[in-house]
C-alpha cells in the first residue's frame, strides 16, 4: 500500500510494516513497495502465523476482511490458518491487488479471495459483507480519522465477530548497535532523522489502540506484545529486506544526516561494496508487534 497521511491510499501488512513495510515507502511507488511487502511476508511468515494461531476466536471464521492487505501477507496467512474461510482483501493500490490475485491463482485459492479497491478514508465504505473476522495489520495508523474507521469496522463486523488490530512498535532494526564499524549507531541516527516526517504524516503510529477501541464501542478481549528477533541465518531474504528498507529510509533521512553518516549509509547500500548490507552476516530483524483482539461491546 502506498502510505501517505494525506490519505490518498492505505496499505497494511506488511508491513511492516509491514506485517509490514516502512512508513516512508509512499515516496517510492507501488513497485518498490510491493517488493518490500513481499520480503516482509517472507521474513516474518512464521511470526504472522503465530499471531493468526493466537487469535481468541469464539468460532472458526468463514468470512474475513483484510483491511489494507498490501500484497497479501495477512490474506494468505489467514487462508492457511482457516481452510474453510473466504477473505475479502481491501487496499487502495490496484497494483498490489493485482499481485495478490496472481498469488492467489498460483496457490490455487483464487476462489477463496475477493479483492476490493477502496480508499478507507472516505465517509462511505464499499459493501464488505458481514465478516466474522476483520484483520488490520499495519494499516489503522494510516487512517486520516481512526475513530471514523473504527466505527465503520464496528458496523460491518458480525455480532460475535473479532477485530484484530496488529501494529509494529516501530520500524525494524537490522544492524548491531556497534555497526557499521566506521560509524557505530548509524541506523538509529537514520531513524531519528525521519522522526519529524513520521510525526507529520503518520501521527498515529505507535498509538495505544486499546482505549481507542473501547471508545469506539469495542471490548478488548486480549492484547499481546510479541518480540521479533530473527537472525540472518534463519532467512536468506534478510539482507535484501534490510537493503530495500534502508534504501527507502535514506530518501527521507538524507537531508538530516551528516556527510559522514550519509557516506557510510551509501556504502552499506552499495551492492558492489564488500561492506554492503547484502554481504553482511550479522544482520537480524528486531522489533515488536502488538495485537489487540476486540469484539463489539
Amino acid at each position: 500500500m502506498t502510505r501517505a497521511h494525506q490519505h490518498t491510499s492505505h496499505h497494511g501488512e506488511g508491513g511492516h510494516h509491514p506485517d509490514h513495510g516502512p512508513d516512508v515507502h509512499h515516496a517510492h511507488g507501488d513497485a518498490g513497495q510491493a517488493e518490500i511487502l513481499d520480503l516482509d511476508a517472507e521474513v516474518l511468515a512464521e511470526h504472522i502465523a503465530s499471531i493468526t494461531a493466537w487469535l481468541p476466536l469464539k468460532s472458526e471464521p468463514h468470512q474475513i476482511v483484510d483491511l489494507g492487505c498490501g500484497t497479501g501477507a495477512g490474506t494468505f496467512a489467514l487462508l492457511e490458518r482457516f481452510p474453510d474461510a473466504h477473505v475479502t482483501a481491501v487496499d487502495t493500490s490496484a497494483g498490489h491487488l493485482r499481485l495478490l490475485r496472481e498469488k492467489a491463482c498460483a496457490r490455487g485459492v483464487e476462489g477463496r479471495v475477493r479483492t476490493v479497491q477502496a480508499d478507507l478514508d472516505r465517509d462511505h465504505w464499499p459493501d464488505l459483507g458481514r465478516p466474522d473476522l476483520v484483520w488490520a495489520s499495519a494499516s489503522m495508523h494510516h487512517m486520516a480519522d481512526p475513530d471514523r474507521a473504527l466505527a465503520h469496522v464496528r458496523e460491518l463486523l458480525a455480532p460475535r465477530g473479532l477485530f484484530a488490530v496488529v501494529e509494529l512498535a516501530g520500524f525494524p532494526r537490522f544492524l548491531p548497535a556497534d555497526a557499521p564499524e566506521n560509524r557505530p549507531g548509524l541506523e538509529e541516527r537514520a531513524h531519528a532523522a525521519t522522526d519529524s516526517f513520521h510525526a507529520e504524516h503518520v501521527p498515529h503510529r505507535g498509538a495505544d489502540w486499546g482505549p481507542m477501541l473501547t471508545a469506539a464501542g469495542f471490548t478488548v478481549e486480549d492484547e499481546r506484545t510479541i518480540p521479533v528477533n530473527i537472525e540472518s541465518g534463519r532467512s536468506e531474504a534478510i539482507g535484501r529486506y534490510a537493503h530495500g528498507s534502508l534504501q527507502r529510509i535514506r530518501g527521507v533521512a538524507a537531508p538530516a544526516l551528516s556527510r559522514e553518516d550519509l557516506a557510510a549509509l551509501d556504502e552499506l547500500l552499495d551492492s558492489d561494496s564488500p561492506n554492503s548490507l547484502l554481504h553482511r552476516e550479522d544482520l537480524a530483524v528486531r522489533t515488536e508487534r502488538t495485537v489487540w483482539a476486540a469484539c463489539r461491546a
